[in-house]
């Protein structure tokens, strides 16, 4: 599946996730962000309906100026699910919030059990219908429940362009279905947190703060021994070859066979900038090897090791 901007010009392979914009990053900083992902080839551009009260997409709408050469992401209000009121009044506030007419890239944010795939896909095509959104994604959904909701898609003329998991280093459980399931079906998969919330560039081991400093659900996440020690060793390899752990994160997520693209994201410039190196790393079959060793490799999705 090729995704295009507005003029026709392809995606970039990287993404930058604006979650920060309006939280821990102020306009200024925002702002500063957007203009070197624009500098360094980013024209892809996700937010969402719940991040930062608003202010993200609302960040965001001011920021891009060349409307035509950028693609935006966005999705339903993560607490209202998927129902075809909560998917209308989100696009309605996102579409104000960013002052634009169509979004690009329009993702369920997760699955919502208590509404019928049917009446979520319905609303989805008739807003394609509309020329209100381009592509239709889902976020947070596991590979069953992607490929029954494109079966229902198909019902009303529409398909799952997009998808977007979890996916980094010590959180792998993308590789066993999602991923090949994109390679198999023309999915294209937009992974979030390839630096684990920041467990990944080594700071927490430095004894500096973040995410998992004060929010008790990164913590929770990403609080495991063994996802430490990942982190520790990355950070030692990344010494060793005179760069940033960071940059060694954001390449090999990007590396995977199946070609997932990542989604970026920092606080300030000069926290995103070892993640904006990682887009022009040269890693080899060698180095993502020795690297997808630091962690368990899940088994596959039949659990049949004798046979992997």
């Amino acid at each position: 599946m090729t995704l295009t901007t507005l003029n026709g010009t392809a995606i970039s392979r990287f993404a930058f996730g604006c979650m920060q914009f309006g939280g821990k990053a102020d306009e200024a900083a925002s702002r500063e962000m957007f203009e070197a992902c624009i500098t360094a080839g980013i024209n892809h551009f996700d937010t969402a309906h719940a991040y930062t009260e608003g202010r993200s997409e609302e960040f965001l709408g001011r920021f891009c100026t060349n409307r035509d050469a950028t693609f935006i992401a966005t999705k339903a209000n993560f607490p209202g699910g998927a129902s075809r009121a909560n998917i209308f009044n989100s696009i309605d506030e996102s579409c104000a919030r960013l002052k634009m007419d169509v979004i690009d890239l329009y993702y369920l944010h997760r699955w919502d059990d208590d509404t019928p795939l049917e009446e979520s896909f319905e609303t989805l095509a008739e807003l394609q219908a509309q020329g209100r959104i381009r592509y239709v994604g889902v976020s947070n959904y596991a590979a069953w429940q992607v490929m029954k909701a494109e079966s229902v898609a198909a019902e009303f003329g529409t398909q799952i362009d997009a998808i977007q998991p979890m996916y980094n280093l010590v959180k792998r459980q993308a590789e066993v279905e999602l991923l090949p399931m994109c390679a198999s079906e023309g999915i294209v998969a937009f992974p979030y947190s390839p630096l684990g919330g920041g467990l990944l560039t080594g700071k927490y081991a430095r004894g500096e703060s973040g995410r998992h400093s004060h929010d008790a659900m990164y913590a929770k996440r990403y609080d495991v021994d063994w996802m430490k020690e990942t982190a520790g060793a990355l950070a030692d390899l990344a010494k060793e070859l005179g760069t940033s752990p960071a940059t060694l994160a954001v390449a090999w997520a990007a590396r995977h066979p199946a070609g997932p693209r990542p989604i970026l994201s920092a606080r300030s410039v000069e926290q995103l900038q070892p993640s904006l190196d990682g887009m022009r790393y040269d890693m080899d079959d060698a180095l993502y090897a020795r690297i997808s060793a630091l962690s368990p490799t899940p088994p596959p999705a039949t659990d049949r090791l004798e046979e992997a």
